[in-house]
């Protein structure tokens, strides 16, 4: 067990928590984080952090906010690039930046995803998956208007990605995918290999 403090500098004590908690997940799992586990790692007062969180499920809140921050910077970049084609393609960007995310960030995902562990609801994390979700489903529409895709509803074919890309993350993750034959270094390239057919598959 690490006992390693991570330093910080004078007025950053939110952020280098935060960081601490990543990291105590990464070595120990989730079930290591407390507000006090994460002073100790940082090396301050067990009060400290207290000033900023007022408890375990603020903590992990905060670092599921860093990590959705991440995620739709991912989707922004992912999309800019994609810019000028066809509304299917960048379909396919959102869906493979996601992917990238998940994969280079297991431990965001980790958090992000436990919605019993996080205060979704009461944080800013539901606007800003429904600011995701909505791109997708803007996407998808104008693929239908152009006749990208056709007998399929937008939220059936939402649903059906979101679902494929999710679990594929999921699996990858949880280190399922050996199980299945997959290397992890040929994981992220099945995945997106997978979800572009998925998406093709709605033409």
């Amino acid at each position: 067990m690490s006992s390693a403090t991570t330093p910080y500098h004078h007025g950053d004590l939110k952020n280098a928590l935060i960081e601490a908690a990543v990291t105590l997940i990464e070595e120990e799992g989730v079930d290591a984080v407390s507000v006090r586990a994460v002073a100790k790692r940082v090396g301050v007062s067990p009060g400290a952090p207290f000033r900023h969180f007022e408890s375990r499920t603020a903590l992990l809140t905060a670092v599921a906010e860093v990590a959705m921050a991440r995620l739709a910077q991912a989707i922004d970049q992912a999309l800019a690039q994609a810019g000028g084609q066809s509304a299917l393609t960048q379909y396919m960007a959102l869906g493979r930046a996601f992917l990238d995310w998940a994969f280079a960030n297991p431990t965001h995902f980790r958090v992000i995803s436990s919605r019993a562990l996080i205060d979704f609801d009461g944080s800013g994390l539901a606007a800003a998956n429904h600011r995701i979700r909505d791109r997708m489903r803007a996407l998808l529409q104008q693929a239908l208007d152009d006749g990208e895709i056709r007998n399929v509803t937008v939220d059936d074919a939402m649903l059906a990605t979101r679902a494929l890309a999710y679990g594929l993350a999921r699996m990858y993750v949880d280190g399922q995918m050996q199980s299945w034959d997959v290397e992890p270094a040929q994981g992220l390239q099945m995945a997106h290999r997978l979800l572009d057919e998925q998406v093709m598959r709605l033409a």
